[in-house]
């Protein structure tokens, strides 16, 4: 079975930004072809469950992610993180083999 953890400052994250923006189901992650390295993450937000999403509960809140991204994200931990000015969601992802320099794109 798929595995894919939020810990509780992401959750934290999550949830604040739908209450902010008034309605939706929880956070949608899936990947795309990009950069230098193959991959990169997108973050939408779900605003309802597709026969597609695989929905991965934890702290309250919920992620959804695509079944044609399982593979890639399968084992991953999403986090919100503080770095000086700078707070964004990073992905720790155990199938990961080579990221890019920029830190934009990833190679499984």
């Amino acid at each position: 079975m798929a595995q894919f953890s939020i810990t509780s400052s992401a959750a934290s994250q999550i949830r604040h930004v739908l209450d902010e923006r008034g309605h939706g189901l929880g956070l949608r992650v899936s990947v795309k072809p990009s950069g230098c390295s193959g991959y990169s993450y997108v973050l939408d937000f779900a605003d309802e469950a597709t026969t597609d999403d695989i929905a991965f509960e934890e702290h309250g809140v919920k992620v959804f992610v695509a079944q044609d991204a399982l593979e890639v994200l399968d084992g991953s931990e999403v986090d919100y993180v503080s770095e000086g000015l700078n707070q964004f969601f990073r992905f720790r992802n155990p199938n990961v083999t080579d990221e890019c320099g920029c830190g934009e794109s990833f190679n499984v």
